[in-house]
């Protein structure tokens, strides 16, 4: 949630969609807990903010979830005069060529690329170079260093440790009372 928040105020969006993918296409996760517990869980955790929704475009198609797919759906719903920004982490962007259709990506939408410790915008625009007129459409932004990850949060659920101050009190309370990532009995709200 800090990144979309950061994402409006730093690139100055009208608003943010949370999209939870589907079928993730590149790795599997242990503990899954399927798309609709992950659509719950990022409208749990977008309550309240007037500026970020959450979308089920992803959830909705079978199959692996794409960004290209992703992208022409929300393209085609949009009005003519939206643009839509699509928001990864640096480490993300760097990696954008080896996505299925990066120049289709970059034409759809730009990058909003959240910066990382480790990777300066230098690296991500020397990884994108092959891609052209990538440098035109990415945008850079300051996130806070955080270390929380969706990875950290499934840890410490399954070893019963507590998540709160992590996830919003919401998001805990799901994953406890739906005994989410192996949360079995443990109480993982506080």
């Amino acid at each position: 949630m800090l990144c979309a928040q950061e994402a409006l105020g730093e690139l100055g969006l009208d608003r943010v969609l949370l999209i939870p993918v589907n079928t993730p296409p590149h790795k599997r996760l242990e503990d899954e807990p399927g798309a609709g517990h992950r659509l719950e869980l990022c409208r749990l955790a977008a309550a309240g903010s007037e500026r970020i929704d959450v979308s089920s475009v992803e959830a909705d198609r079978p199959g692996p979830s794409f960004t290209i797919d992703t992208l022409r759906a929300l393209h085609e719903r949009a009005e003519p005069e939206e643009k839509l920004t699509f928001i990864v982490g640096a480490d993300q962007a760097a990696g954008l060529p080896a996505w299925r259709e990066p120049a289709a990506v970059l034409e759809l939408a730009e990058l909003g690329v959240a910066e990382r410790d480790g990777m300066r915008e230098a690296d991500v625009l020397e990884h994108l170079s092959a891609l052209p007129g990538a440098a035109r459409r990415v945008r850079f932004f300051a996130m806070p260093r955080v270390d929380v990850s969706s990875s950290l949060i499934r840890s410490r659920v399954a070893q019963g440790r507590p998540v709160r101050w992590l996830v919003p009190d919401g998001v805990a309370e799901y994953i406890a009372e739906h005994g989410l990532y192996g949360a079995g009995r443990r109480a993982v709200a506080r």
